[in-house]
């Protein structure tokens, strides 16, 4: 009788399936309330594949909690007026069912009682929005502009993530962008860019 020879393990794939695992599990229960031994039976593989790929559970976690800069679709979207709404899109889309988990700032937040975490947020949102806004804007008050339209974008993510308010967890997010165009236009002081607003 021969033995039928064990598949090679795809390391891509099964450190994939970690990350999506990890990022389901964060974003709904933060960094304390999830353990090593949930990710792994989450994702079909043995936990020692966990310190393998990523060494520990914290670097695990600063990996699946890391925002990803998604490339846009057209050229009209590579605008930087257009910024504001891209990351609106992509917010939303990363916390919609079916995703691989959802948005990496909920984890953030929902892991905030750790200091490692709160440091990681205010750098990502520091990053990605703020520094991002701040360029756009010619305007007095141009920091305090674009922290408000950063606290804007966390506040929709905490609403439809983590409160669950019944109008902004039921919107889509052609709903929401006439709105959220009209206010980033009032902070940055720009012309509403988005298709809802022509």
């Amino acid at each position: 009788m021969t033995q039928t020879p064990k598949r090679k393990r795809d390391r891509t794939a099964t450190r994939a399936a970690l990350l999506a695992a990890a990022r389901a599990r964060f974003t709904l229960l933060g960094y304390d309330a999830t353990g090593v031994r949930d990710i792994a039976s989450d994702a079909g593989v043995d936990p020692k594949l966990i310190f393998r790929y990523f060494g520990s559970k914290e670097r695990l976690f600063e990996e699946a909690s890391r925002l990803v800069e998604e490339q846009s679709d057209t050229d009209a979207e590579d605008s930087p007026a257009y910024l504001p709404t891209r990351l609106l899109h992509a917010t939303m889309r990363q916390d919609e069912d079916g995703t691989a988990g959802g948005h990496p700032l909920t984890a953030l937040l929902l892991s905030s009682s750790r200091q490692e975490c709160r440091e990681q947020l205010n750098s990502q949102l520091y990053d990605t929005y703020v520094r991002n806004f701040e360029e756009l804007v010619d305007l007095p008050d141009r920091e305090l502009r674009a922290e408000l339209l950063t606290a804007w974008l966390l506040g929709i993510n905490v609403a439809r993530s983590i409160a669950h308010t019944p109008a902004l967890s039921d919107a889509c997010v052609n709903d929401i962008t006439p709105y959220f165009e009209q206010v980033a236009a009032l902070l940055l002081g720009t012309p509403p860019s988005g298709e809802n607003s022509r």
